[in-house]
């Protein structure tokens, strides 16, 4: 991409969506994400694998959801820059009724998920702030795809450990919980401390340059569902989770830092 100056971008600071971007082999990030994204990849080379992992347990949650429930709409908060296997792309492997809403507060996100999407009339993206849950849920746009009266599939793929613990992580959960219908699905995926070395060290490196990344323990992500029924496998590794294939080798150190799980609301 271009780093030519765009018109509400900030090419100052790295980019949480696009420096992911780069992580996983995109091709929508700037050489101030390339930077950032290469102190993960020379200091801390093991990280780059909790990206791609959780990218994979979120094709297998969605594509789960879509083919063995009856949820036709999608909310996908923190979603980034459009990429392969995009949510509604995975929901359309298996129902032509799906419908996506796609929420980030990237301006970036919006420009280039828009133009991407610009052909799919049942998929749509939304910039807005995951700490305002009442701004998104009134938002028209988002209620013109999504049906509170019907069951939702809330995707909530490595995005609250993007809160800090002063942004209330759990009571937008509450929010969400309480807001959509029994039946509704809720998939998380979160950073994970063991109270170790790695998790710190990372924990410090976006700290300090974006001012936020939150590594929590198991129970800290244990509490982001309750109310919820938690599905089989539990909350494990995205590595583990549900995989297409026994997984046969032990998990590194840094496979350990990132869990996935998906639970139900009763």
């Amino acid at each position: 991409m271009s780093d030519e100056a765009i018109p509400g971008i900030d090419l100052s600071r790295p980019s949480i969506a696009r420096t992911y971007d780069y992580l996983i082999g995109g091709k929508d990030h700037y050489a101030v994400d390339r930077e950032f994204g290469d102190e993960f990849i020379v200091k801390l080379p093991g990280a780059v694998q909790i990206a791609i992992d959780n990218r994979q347990a979120l094709v297998r949650a969605v594509g789960d959801i879509a083919a063995h429930t009856g949820i036709r709409q999608f909310i996908d908060f923190g979603s980034g820059l459009p990429t392969a296997d995009n949510v509604h792309q995975i929901a359309e492997r298996h129902t032509s009724q799906a419908r996506v809403v796609y929420i980030d507060n990237d301006p970036i996100v919006l420009a280039h998920g828009r133009a991407l999407l610009a052909e799919n009339a049942q998929t749509t993206v939304l910039q807005a702030d995951i700490r305002d849950p009442r701004a998104i849920k009134e938002n028209p746009e988002l209620l013109r795809f999504i049906d509170f009266g019907r069951p939702v599939g809330v995707i909530l793929s490595a995005v609250l450990h993007h809160l800090n613990d002063d942004e209330d992580p759990y009571g937008v959960m509450r929010y969400w919980r309480e807001a959509v219908p029994s039946g509704s699905y809720f998939f998380i995926s979160h950073f994970r401390s063991r109270r170790d070395q790695e998790s710190a060290k990372l924990e410090e490196l976006l700290q300090g340059s974006l001012g936020r990344g939150r590594w929590r323990t198991d129970e800290e992500i244990a509490a982001l569902f309750d109310g919820l029924d938690i599905l089989e496998p539990g909350i494990l590794p995205a590595a583990e989770w549900r995989p297409r294939l026994e997984h046969r080798s032990e998990l590194t150190v840094w496979q350990q830092l990132i869990v996935a799980g998906l639970a139900v609301k009763p």
